[in-house]
């Protein structure tokens, strides 16, 4: 027969791949178990914590700035509203979509407390709340967030060219001018980590925008 026995250099090599793969294999086990620790003792936001009030508040407004970008992508002239309007689409309905996915992981229904009462809370130095803490009316938190009015939404629609243009540029900023002190809200009183991180991408992207939007206004000679 032709088989030959292992060298012993041959069985030495053998036991060091061995080896190497149980040592690996022992690596990979110690981060699962520690991974699977750390998010054992992780506190699930409750139906009253930030994080929840955050996100159920973010994707109502999303949707509307969602709804907005896209009127005006259809519409537009401009290649780099249309663009950034993309972008804002996009991006938004993507978080949207995350923040939705987080309450049902969280076991929370997709709505709750009054808009933003979640905000109604001082730390350190920061007051998110009314002066006098009472919840607000969903329209008065709808002026707060920034949002477009019925009408506004109406008049967009109905505007075409540089009009429809000028007057997506404003509503869009004051939208997100809205968002970002929600976004500094959970920072300063949320503890999820995903959220957190979230919420500062939102914060960044959208201070972001305004200065492209504003730029935009400027060149189109956009008054107001």
């Amino acid at each position: 027969m032709s088989d030959e026995a292992p060298t012993s250099g041959t069985r030495r090599w053998l036991v060091i791949g061995v080896a190497l793969v149980l040592i690996a294999a022992l690596g990979f086990a110690v981060g699962r178990f520690s991974t699977f620790g750390s998010q054992a003792v992780a506190a699930t936001p409750g139906t009253g914590s930030p994080e929840a009030g955050f996100s159920r508040d973010m994707q109502v407004h999303h949707a509307q700035a969602i709804e907005m970008a896209m009127q005006i992508y259809r519409k537009t002239d401009d290649d780099e509203l249309r663009m950034l309007s993309y972008d804002i689409a996009t991006g938004q309905a993507g978080q949207r979509g995350e923040m939705f996915d987080w309450l049902v992981q969280w076991g929370l229904p997709q709505s709750g407390a009054p808009m933003m009462q979640w905000m109604n809370a001082t730390t350190g130095d920061h007051d998110h709340g009314g002066a006098s803490g009472e919840p607000m009316t969903e329209d008065e938190a709808r002026e707060a967030m920034g949002m477009a009015s019925a009408e506004e939404m109406a008049a967009l629609e109905a505007a075409t060219g540089q009009e429809a243009d000028c007057l997506f540029l404003a509503l869009m900023i004051r939208h997100h001018e809205g968002a970002i002190p929600m976004a500094q809200a959970l920072l300063d009183l949320g503890s999820d980590p995903r959220a957190l991180e979230v919420a500062q991408a939102i914060e960044n992207g959208q201070t972001s925008e305004i200065d492209a939007m504003r730029s935009i206004q400027n060149r189109l000679g956009c008054s107001g």
